[in-house]
């Protein structure tokens, strides 16, 4: 019963002393002897003492593993400062004090934010050198624009700082990204562009550079690596070479068909269906823009008809020739020059007859020849200009002449007033008449080459000359046979006594009228009615439609040169 009581726990509370009488009385009733006694109190107290080791031993573990776990966490907290760049932060004590938990209980709390901070920082380093790699692969085209590939975060070093300079690599490499698809753009217009001149497919050429330049992507989607900006590059060299060439092809085309046009007086109708070739025909590259404009089909076409008209021209050769032949003679007649145009006509028509010779050279030829003829015709406008208006002026001195021998020009005639008009500006104008000195300067005229229509100016300065000094003569002539006349008048009047009426000349008197507008082809010939001198041409015969009109003043006698008036005002051309 007592032996129960002992092991009910609800009877007391055990202790050692309690349990140690409990012993005794069981030791007591069964009647244990004292040496077994001592020897299980022996045993109890071993007993004691390994639980109470072992307790210290766990004890002393758990302690070391505490301070482990504190050492741990401290460089832990060391290490994600190092890595985050923080030099401080709040709530980290700064000198150890308080028990091991205590200690870790504090440090607890600032890990936890610190690792977050960290995971935190990692993710940003992720997605900014994902955007880096990105890009990069994008310039280099070594990656697809879309791939972000996989790749670790250094994660010793997480500072701000190391971020920072993450996003400005970040930000030049988006700015670089942004120029280049600026200029991918422009280059692409430019392709366009010039794509829609030359007449060629821009969808087939834009895709063979890179697929991704197609319309149908984005503008972001488009490729930007260096190889596809070269390829653009060399691209759009090609087309706007090709289209200089095709310029260049397209011009002389163009300047091929006028040429053709204006030698066989193309109508205006056809020359209209053309207009778009001829209208470039001075255009620089830059100013062609029309789509279209340089296709090869337009080209093919303009050589068509270049072409066709090169038959054509071969065809109308001759009418080309004698069209090109007119235009010399009438600049030479223009300058006064003498040629021989039969002879010129019937030396084309052999050479085209034979064959010896190609259109195209003959054509050529003709062309130095008129180009050669108007340069000497430009070379001798000054003496010519000066031989117009002198003789001009000597075809008026003429009819003056011719005036004052008129008995009646004073008479109330019908044109009598326009007469004496003329008479008065003809006497102006032979006063003006320049003195010799004019032509002592001119080595030209002094030139035996030089001729007015076939005539040396030296053989017509002569006859002026000599024709004037005979007009004096027979001036002297008149002069006395009218002082011879009335001296026989008077004598006869002293024998009669009476003095008859003079008497009027017999024959039709001559009446002075306005010669008609313009003068023919002439070289003057002064009073050649008086003297019946005619100019004489180079095969003998007389030349009955032009005026003689020779230039020399310096030939002039003396006598004549006094009886004109020395002006220094030019001389009007004849109308």
């Amino acid at each position: 019963m007592a032996v129960t009581d002992a092991q009910n726990p609800l009877l007391g509370e055990n202790t050692c002393s309690s349990l140690l009488n409990k012993l005794q009385e069981i030791w007591d009733e069964v009647g244990e002897s004292d040496e077994e006694r001592d020897k299980m109190l022996l045993q109890i107290d071993q007993e004691c003492l390994d639980v109470y080791k072992r307790k210290v031993e766990q004890a002393a573990k758990s302690r070391a593993q505490l301070l482990q776990s504190l050492s741990d966490a401290k460089l832990e907290l060391s290490s994600l400062l190092s890595a985050l760049g923080e030099k401080g932060l709040t709530g980290i004590p700064e000198k150890t004090s308080g028990t091991i938990k205590e200690q870790l209980a504090a440090i607890a709390p600032v890990l936890e934010q610190l690792w977050q901070q960290k995971e935190e920082r990692i993710k940003e380093f992720s997605d900014v050198q994902s955007q880096i790699r990105k890009i990069c692969g994008e310039i280099t085209g070594d990656l697809s624009p879309d791939q972000t590939g996989s790749f670790a975060v250094d994660v010793s070093d997480l500072s701000l700082k190391k971020l920072d300079e993450y996003q400005s690599q970040l930000q030049e490499l988006q700015k670089e990204k942004s120029e280049r698809l600026h200029k991918v753009l422009e280059f692409v217009s430019t392709v366009h562009d010039l794509c829609a001149v030359l007449g060629m497919d821009f969808f087939s050429i834009v895709t063979e550079v890179h697929p991704s330049l197609n319309d149908s992507t984005g503008v972001h989607s488009k490729s930007i690596s260096n190889g596809t900006l070269a390829r653009l590059s060399n691209t759009v060299s090609t087309l706007k070479e090709d289209k200089k060439q095709r310029l260049y092809k397209l011009q002389e085309l163009a300047s091929q068909l006028i040429d053709l046009w204006n030698l066989m007086d193309t109508p205006q109708e056809e020359r209209i269906l053309f207009d778009h070739v001829t209208c470039n025909i001075s255009a620089s590259v830059d100013e062609v823009i029309v789509p279209g404009a340089l296709a090869l089909d337009l080209i093919e076409q303009a050589e068509v008809e270049v072409e066709r008209l090169d038959q054509l021209k071969a065809s109308r050769m001759k009418e080309i020739a004698f069209k090109k032949q007119a235009e010399l003679e009438e600049i030479f007649a223009r300058a006064h020059m003498e040629i021989d145009p039969e002879a010129a006509r019937e030396k084309i028509l052999s050479l085209i007859d034979s064959g010896d010779i190609e259109p195209a050279e003959l054509l050529e030829d003709m062309d130095k020849q008129i180009a050669n003829a108007k340069e000497e015709a430009l070379s001798r406008k000054e003496i010519l200009d000066k031989v117009e208006k002198w003789m001009s002026a000597c075809e008026e001195e003429s009819w003056l002449e011719d005036y004052n021998r008129d008995e009646n020009r004073y008479n109330a005639s019908r044109g009598a007033h326009l007469n004496l008009k003329r008479a008065e500006k003809a006497r102006i104008l032979v006063n003006k008449i320049p003195g010799g000195t004019i032509w002592s300067n001119d080595r030209e005229v002094h030139s035996v080459s030089f001729t007015y229509d076939g005539v040396p100016l030296l053989a017509m300065l002569d006859e002026y000359a000599m024709l004037r000094h005979e007009r004096e003569e027979e001036k002297r002539r008149m002069k006395d046979q009218k002082k011879y006349n009335e001296q026989q008048n008077t004598d006869q009047e002293s024998v009669l006594g009476s003095r008859p009426s003079p008497a009027r000349p017999l024959g039709n008197k001559k009446v002075v009228g306005p010669r008609p507008n313009g003068t023919p082809n002439r070289r003057l010939s002064l009073n050649a009615h008086q003297n019946g001198s005619r100019s004489t041409m180079k095969d003998g015969k007389r030349d009955n439609t032009k005026p003689v009109a020779p230039l020399n003043y310096v030939s002039m006698s003396k006598e004549d040169a006094a009886s004109h008036v020395s002006g220094t005002e030019p001389v009007p051309t004849s109308p």
